[in-house]
């Protein structure tokens, strides 16, 4: 049985290629997350939400499939 909350293999192979529209899809999945985490009061704080996906970001492109 598939679990819809995962992001599929070829998404995340596409990622970390450095393909925008991978990078993109691989964003919008973590956006609840990412806005849940940066969330302060009530408040999104738009700095701790900006730092969040440009780590996302970096870690997707860092990532490596030989380890």
């Amino acid at each position: 049985m598939r679990n819809r909350k995962m992001i599929p293999f070829e998404i995340i192979e596409k990622a970390v290629a450095g393909e925008p529209e991978a990078v993109d899809a691989v964003l919008r999945h973590y956006t609840g997350r990412i806005k849940y985490l940066s969330t302060y009061h009530g408040n999104i704080n738009d700095d701790i939400q900006d730092r969040l996906k440009a780590q996302l970001i970096k870690a997707v492109l860092q990532f490596r499939f030989d380890r």
